[in-house]
């Protein structure tokens, strides 16, 4: 792309948006106000971000977060929302990797991409989950879908242009229909992604005499059908019924290109690496709830089950030229992955007359994978091949008390958990892997309200986190003939303690919060001197503590909304085989500024930073990341957003460290600079129904 291409469109998008105010600002005859008022409403403006006790929630379904067509796309813009480069994880600055709900039922990486953006009322920030939640994550990143509350029926169709280094398309229909007591949605999305990364690691180990570096590009050619429909049925004003359905097919050609210098003692070598990839990762969920309240004991039932299903298949043909020779065919990798999982759960919900909250509850999951891997060596003329089986179950069950004397609030709550895992290869009549665990997670909090405008917050928690099910498969992907990423089936979870307090007036506030971690899981080098190849994995290191001071400000002043995040974080990780460098504080920073303009303009422009990370072990950049947008509402039917994303091209992540004895230098580019035109037309009609759904309120999630 034209270096001044993206610097001309910045310019032309300024003026369209100097413009717009300009015009928006404009006089309005007064003859073009009508002489008869048949119908006076009032409406309050929502805010897009409201803050309670540091947990953030924000308004998608009316601000201009409804219009960005990819569901992480849009996590990332939010505050403390971290997406990983390779877009497999989501991280909570300061919290790590956070559980993930959609309304009552847990969720994961492969749910939040079959989700429709279209079909998000809110997301929230939960920092301090209670009891209820998996004593998984020290955070929860809840999201909560649209229900009508009047008879409808409403239709959205939308489709975004997005510029990078290649066009990408996304296409969208979402459907919903209400009657009575009666709801039912539909949403089908089309995407053409044409991604473009890359990366380059160099490496040393002194104990082999080995210096190594290597520098990978990759194309990619994506096809996505994101789908999913719903049954709401309301029983009556306390009970309910509701199936859902939702999935993802996604098919990717991509050609990976790579240039790798390596010398092992005296023998240098220079390989230019070519690799055809085909790859398709298809995933289906589904989910049955009942909600009802059993009058004769006066308390509120949930319960909920849920069964998923993700495959798959990343089928690579790699050759490789040896110092400017010829390209010779190295080898034909096909790699299968499947797991499945089903869970069911029962909430119980009492409430006493003075203001005691009893919930308890219970919840059974089990997972199943199975990994298939099969690889011809052409250069060594031999097949290798293996199956490697893998099984959990977890069963868990809750207590909490809540209430409030006088001026003091409480929770309590305890979680005891108990995992059963074991995995094998299909060959083998004994377990490889064999573990069988139970653990109780306490947490409590405290709460005082000063006055009406002032509060403080105690809170303590002990958690765990376990490491997803495709780390602990048998794939692996080939970069070049010395350089392998992999997985380490012997990965165990990370133990977590909190402790946090929070200050609160009016909608700002100040939280401190102190943590250790047990066993935390970071990256690792294992290196076979046999063949001379080093894989790089992921392993438990020994420890991990810090704490954070978080600052959360919003204000507003006339048509200008400010919503600002910053959190001062020291964070050290600590393991016998990696070399401790330094631990040094450093700043996180957000900040969204929302200018709302006449003739229902709306203009948006975010930032968000990280100054310099020293974390005992990893060394990691800073970065500085602007976005802006211009949102227009057409009539009753149209609305339009233009965005200009990674302004200056700052999307860079490189990282340092040791461990093994083998020194790293890491540096990966992501494709987030980006010009996009997002139209939504919307079309149905709306009337008034005699069913009220008093009910129908967001402090009311059975989750929360």
């Amino acid at each position: 792309m034209n270096i001044y291409l993206p610097i001309k469109l910045l310019v032309t998008l300024l003026l369209f948006c100097l413009s717009a105010i300009a015009n928006a600002q404009t006089e309005i005859p007064k003859d073009s106000i009508s002489k008869e008022l048949n119908e006076v409403v009032v409406t309050q403006e929502k805010k897009t971000f409201t803050n309670s006790n540091g947990n953030i929630k924000i308004d998608v379904a009316n601000s201009v977060y409804s219009s960005i067509p990819d569901p992480l796309d849009l996590l990332s813009r939010l505050p403390l929302v971290q997406v990983s480069s390779d877009r497999e994880s989501i991280s909570i600055v300061g919290k790590g990797n956070p559980l993930i709900y959609i309304d009552n039922q847990k969720a994961g990486m492969n749910d939040m991409n079959a989700l429709a953006v279209a079909d998000i009322k809110t997301i929230e920030i939960i920092q301090n989950p209670s009891s209820k939640y998996e004593a998984e994550g020290r955070a929860v990143i809840l999201i909560t879908r649209k229900l009508s509350k009047k008879d409808s029926f409403k239709t959205e169709i939308s489709e975004t242009a997005s510029f990078k280094k290649h066009y990408n398309n996304y296409l969208g229909f979402n459907s919903n229909f209400k009657k009575g007591k009666l709801e039912w949605k539909a949403n089908f999305n089309y995407n053409r992604r044409n991604p473009w990364e890359n990366h380059s690691i160099a490496y040393q180990i002194p104990q082999a005499d080995i210096v190594s570096e290597y520098d990978v590009t990759a194309n990619s050619h994506i096809k996505q059908y994101v789908f999913g429909a719903g049954l709401f049925y309301k029983i009556n004003e306390d009970d309910y019924f509701s199936v859902n359905i939702n999935g993802k097919i996604h098919d990717d050609a991509f050609g990976i290109h790579t240039f790798t210098f390596n010398q092992n003692q005296n023998a240098v070598n220079n390989v230019f690496t070519f690799s055809d990839n085909l790859s398709s990762k298809n995933f289906i969920n589904s989910f049955v709830n009942y909600a009802r309240k059993l009058k004769s004991i006066d308390t509120k039932m949930f319960v909920g089950f849920q069964g998923s299903n993700f495959n798959q298949h990343l089928w690579s043909l790699v050759q490789n030229n040896f110092n400017e020779t010829a390209l010779k065919i190295s080898q034909d990798r096909d790699q299968r992955f499947n797991v499945d999982v089903l869970s069911g759960r029962i909430d119980l919900e009492k409430k006493f007359k003075n203001e005691i909250n009893w919930e308890y509850g219970g919840l059974y999951s089990a997972a199943k994978s199975k990994s298939d891997y099969d690889v011809f060596d052409y250069e060594k003329n031999e097949n290798t091949s293996f199956d490697y089986h893998f099984k959990e179950s977890n069963l868990a069950a809750y207590s909490q008390l809540s209430g409030k004397f006088k001026k003091v609030g409480f929770s309590v709550g305890l979680r005891v958990e108990n995992t059963n895992v074991s995995g094998k290869y299909s060959t083998d009549t004994a377990s490889l892997i064999d573990k069988n665990y139970t653990n109780l997670f306490p947490k409590a909090q405290l709460s005082f309200s000063i006055d009406s405008t002032k509060s403080i917050n105690v809170d303590y928690s002990k958690s765990i986190s376990r490491p997803n099910y495709s780390s602990l498969s048998m794939i692996g992907t080939y970069i070049n003939p010395y350089f392998i990423y992999g997985s380490n089936i012997n990965l165990g979870p990370t133990f977590m303690d909190v402790i946090s307090t929070v200050f609160q007036y009016h909608d700002k506030s100040v939280k401190l919060t102190l943590y250790k971690n047990k066993n935390p899981i970071y990256q690792d080098f294992a290196f076979d001197n046999q063949n001379n190849v080093l894989t790089f994995t992921e392993k438990n290191f020994q420890k991990e503590s810090g704490y954070n001071i978080e600052f959360t400000l919003p204000f507003t002043y006339k048509i200008w909304t400010n919503t600002n995040s910053l959190i001062f974080a020291t964070n050290k990780i600590e393991d016998d085989l990696a070399l401790f460098n330094s631990s040094k504080t450093y700043l996180y920073y957000y900040s969204n500024n929302t200018f709302k303009l006449p003739k229902e303009f709306t203009f948006v422009l975010s930032f968000w930073g990280v100054t310099k990370q020293k974390e005992g072990v990893f060394e990691r950049n800073a970065k500085l990341i602007f976005d802006m947008s211009l949102a227009k509402k057409i009539g009753k039917n149209w609305n339009c957003t233009l965005s200009y994303n990674d302004i200056f091209r700052n999307t860079i992540y490189t990282e340092r460290f040791t461990v093994n004895n083998i020194s790293s230098r890491a540096r990966y580019l992501v494709d987030a600079n980006e010009i996009s035109i997002a139209l939504r037309y919307s079309f149905g009609k709306i009337k008034e129904s005699e069913y009220k759904e008093k009910s129908v309120n967001d402090n009311e999630s059975r989750i929360r």
